[in-house]
């Protein structure tokens, strides 16, 4: 391995550590005091925790070697094309093929009772392509993003009329995890490398607001999916508890597992590989080192996103719903209220779309807008989110109670803040919602709903539809703040110039031509 290769993968693994570890040591303490749990679940939670930050280290070097290049350049390439059918066309099938890829999402399928597996991720999969080619039109004419928004969500919630009240918060949870650690660095650069071709001053602006219209897609799928399914008439088998009693036995659960998520990401990822590869054969004509490159990165993608994979689904998940199940029964039920927002302050700097999305914003706007800042704004909006969530499940309360005034509020502010700060906060909506939200966080909303006697299907469901929902309105607060003091300082400056320009006033015209 070469140095620098061996340099980055060190320094992934200190990220990937700093945002884990938190998780990691608050679910410990409530497994020592208050949601006491057995040695065989706490062991598998460890191991998966391992896996995880692993995987991470993998994945988020292999999305700076490959996914994010590969985007950059087929984003460039199609642009060059005259032909914009053919531009739509390669688009939705680029939204389509990168959906099916993604993680998060079969994570939610696989919980999703009465819609087969199939039939979400394709419908889902569909939604995202045909809302990736609006956003591809929205860049390419310059269109202003928050009046498509406003236009999208009150198309949303008229057809949730016409939807089972039980299936709007599936509906709402797939556009929530169809943007994740897959779509996201895809998705970003392919609108990086559209917006490098133009040469106006917004078109780095509107490179954003991408991943926040290809999250609107699935919603409207999933809506209509919900006129033909009934979630009521089926069965929720909740994740099952491992019973181990040695070393060998964890190493053999998480050894059988393996195979199978290997199979999957394989799968996942051959479209793609296939795809950008005849693209390299037909249009771009890479060189041969920079091919190598980006062939070496997919390979750290594939083995981070298997072992995140892994330990997410084998050792997260019954960790996640036991927990729920043992804070949500008898007299300390409420305690679940703050755990789910300290858990989720922490969890969403583990997931590694949120990584993608942060550092793109601050290279893209020059550090004005610092990932630091960004991770701030975006832990705040999901601990509130997520304590709002657990409310939820504990008093049965309608979603539409929370989304339809969460998505009025931001909406709103969104006339008001400067467009780059509404595109990142749509986009920073989407990302914030990613595996570690539906692999862990789901569940522990589950096992509450279980413990408390609430509908699985209404009440749990929802989780990653507030998570998604209150950054868009914490990210866009902090753009009016910003715009707030950049007009105080501009004001406050105004004296002093006026100064300057009475005194230049004051000078002969000869002097003035010296100076």
């Amino acid at each position: 391995m070469p140095l620098h290769t061996f340099k980055f993968l060190n320094e992934k693994l200190r990220e990937a550590l700093v945002a884990v570890m938190p998780i990691v040591g608050i679910v410990l303490f409530l497994c020592f005091t208050i949601a006491p749990v057995s040695s065989s679940i706490l062991l598998c939670f460890i191991m998966g925790a391992s896996l995880i930050i692993i995987g991470m280290m993998f994945f988020t070097l292999g999305a700076e070697m490959a996914m994010t290049p590969m985007g950059e350049r087929l984003g460039a390439a199609m642009k060059k094309s005259r032909h914009l059918s053919l531009i739509v066309l390669i688009t939705f099938f680029l939204g389509f093929i990168i959906t099916i890829s993604e993680p998060d999402l079969q994570v939610l399928a696989a919980q999703v009772p009465a819609v087969p597996n199939r039939t979400i991720i394709l419908s889902v999969a569909c939604g995202v392509g045909a809302f990736l080619v609006v956003a591809l039109l929205r860049m390419l004419f310059s269109i202003a993003l928050p009046p498509i928004l406003v236009g999208c969500y009150i198309l949303i919630f008229i057809l949730a009329r016409f939807v089972p009240n039980s299936f709007w918060g599936v509906a709402f949870d797939s556009g929530g995890v169809t943007t994740g650690p897959m779509t996201v660095p895809f998705i970003m650069a392919l609108g990086v490398g559209i917006a490098s071709i133009r040469s106006d001053r917004h078109a780095a602006s509107d490179s954003f607001g991408l991943v926040a219209l290809c999250s609107i897609g699935p919603i409207l799928a999933v809506l209509i999916l919900g006129m033909l399914f009934h979630p009521d008439e089926s069965t929720y088998v909740p994740p099952a508890i491992p019973d181990i009693t040695t070393s060998t036995e964890l190493f053999h659960l998480f050894a059988e597992e393996l195979p199978l998520y290997m199979k999957e990401i394989a799968v996942s990822l051959l479209p793609i590989v296939l795809f950008f590869f005849v693209f390299q054969l037909l249009v771009l004509k890479l060189s041969l080192r920079t091919l190598l490159k980006i062939m070496v990165g997919l390979l750290y993608t594939y083995i981070g996103l298997v072992l995140f994979l892994t330990g997410a689904n084998v050792g997260f998940m019954p960790a996640g719903n036991y927990l729920g199940r043992e804070l949500a029964t008898g007299s300390t039920s409420w305690l679940l209220i703050p755990v789910a927002m300290i858990i989720g302050y922490f969890i969403v700097k583990a997931e590694p779309a949120v990584y993608v999305l942060n550092k793109q914003v601050e290279e893209l706007t020059d550090g004005a807008i610092s990932a630091r800042a960004m991770g701030l704004a975006l832990s705040i909006g999901v601990a509130c989110s997520l304590g709002l969530a657990m409310l939820r499940v504990l008093t049965g309360l309608s979603i539409m109670w929370l989304l339809i005034p969460g998505y009025g509020i931001a909406l709103g502010i969104s006339f008001f803040v400067p467009k780059l700060y509404t595109a990142i906060a749509f986009d920073s909506g989407g990302v914030a919602s990613g595996p570690m939200t539906a692999a862990f966080l789901l569940p522990l909303a589950q096992g509450a709903c279980i413990a408390v006697g609430g509908d699985i299907v209404a009440d749990a469901f929802g989780v990653v539809a507030m998570v998604a929902m209150t950054p868009l309105i914490t990210i866009q607060i902090m753009g009016l703040v910003s715009q707030i003091r950049a007009r105080q300082s501009v004001s406050g400056a105004t004296p002093a110039f006026a100064g300057c320009s009475a005194a230049f006033d004051e000078l002969p015209e000869d002097a003035i031509i010296e100076l």
